[in-house]
Parts: structure tokens; sequence; C-alpha cells
């Protein structure tokens, strides 16, 4: 009877001490994962690896998502809208060049690559065609005189001057020139009938001395 009784404290002894060493192996797994920062808690109080947290919560991840692809489009725009902010100001500051088309009798202006103006123009006849190529305005005159090329006579300027009342040369062989100018007859603008000079309206030639300086391209093509 003695030695069933000890039994029984033997192990009511033995079930408290594997009882406190649960408890005691509870507590430092609870205090090891609560310090880890591989570890977070999830709903619940649920212990989950970093792994399974990020899994639990894909309304995060998925929020910052759009707001990086958000970012990534308002810099591209931005820099597109520089980009074209830059084209526009490059296309405003662009230099002004004169195109003389001859089969069409007109001279366009450009601005960049806009047509900011065109005139009618008369060009020159059969044996004295005006001269194809790329030049630049040489000189402009307000008032010009006029020296006939065969004869020599001299016209002064004034109302009835063959070059009316604006001048401004793109060609010389260092004894002629050639060049836009006025007329008294607007009549004969748009047909083939100067020395090789391309003949304007006189308010359509003083506009055009306004819009031209010297070193302003000028291309003449056929």
């Amino acid at each position: 009877m003695a030695i069933v009784k000890n039994d029984i404290l033997k192990r009511v002894v033995m079930l408290l001490c594997f009882g406190t060493a649960l408890l005691s192996l509870a507590v430092h797994w609870r205090i090891t994962t609560s310090t880890n920062p591989d570890t977070k808690l999830g709903t619940g109080g649920n212990i989950l690896s970093a792994q399974a947290w990020a899994a639990e919560k894909p309304s995060q991840l998925t929020q910052e998502k759009p707001n990086i692809i958000a970012s990534s489009i308002a810099n591209l725009l931005s820099s597109k809208g520089s980009a074209q902010q830059k084209s526009s100001i490059s296309s405003a500051d662009g230099k002004t060049l004169l195109v003389v088309a001859l089969s069409d009798r007109r001279v366009y202006v450009y601005r960049g690559d806009i047509v900011m103006a065109s005139y009618p123009i008369g060009v020159g006849k059969k044996g004295w065609e005006t001269p194809i190529g790329s030049f630049q305005i040489m000189n402009k005159k307000l008032n010009p005189m006029w020296r006939h090329p065969i004869t020599g006579k001299v016209f002064p300027s004034g109302e009835d001057s063959p070059l009316g009342d604006r001048w401004i040369g793109f060609w010389s062989d260092g004894r002629n020139q050639i060049g836009f100018h006025g007329t008294p007859d607007d009549e004969v603008v748009g047909s083939a009938i100067s020395h090789g000079c391309l003949r304007m309206r006189n308010p359509d030639v003083r506009l055009l001395y306004k819009q031209v300086s010297l070193g302003t391209p000028v291309e003449v093509r056929q």
C-alpha cells in the first residue's frame, strides 16, 4: 500500500515538472517571436512569418503599386510637357527663311517651320531668268534709285521708280544686282517680266522689308 502511494506521488511530481517546463518554453517562444523582425502578428494574434504576413496584407501592397505607377506617369507627362515647351520655344525662336517658288510665282516667308506670309511676285523673263540656288539678304534700301542694266539710264527714287520704294538685294555679280523690289505697275506681278529681279506690289514689299534682315537666307527654287 505504501509502495502504491509512493508511485502516485512520483507521477504527480513528474507531471508538475513537465508542466512547468512547457510553461517556460511557451514564455520563451513568445518573447523570441515578439522581438524577431522576421515575424509579425497576424489577425487574431496568430504568429506569422514575414512572407505569410505579406500574403495576408495584399491590400497594402496593391495600394502602394498604383501610387508608384501614378508617380511614374506623372514624371513621364512632366518630361513630355517640357519637351513640348522646348519645342514650341525653338520654333518661336527659329530664324526667318525666304523660299521663292518660281513656278508658283510666289515668295514664302518661313519662321522656323511655319509659313508666316506669302506674296505674289514677278520673275525674270526669258534670257534674264532669276538665278536658282541658296543666297542671303545682302542689302536693304529705302527709296532706291535704279540703273538700267542695258542702257545705263538712271531712274531716281520716287513714285514712278521701277523699283518702287523698297529694295531687298540677295544676289550680285559685282556689277549687277538681283533682289525683291516694288513696282508702280501691279499688273506685271505674277508674270515673267523682269531682268531677273522679283517684282512685288508696293504694300507687299513694305511688309517683306520689315520681316527680313541682313543675312536672312533666301532659297530660290524652280
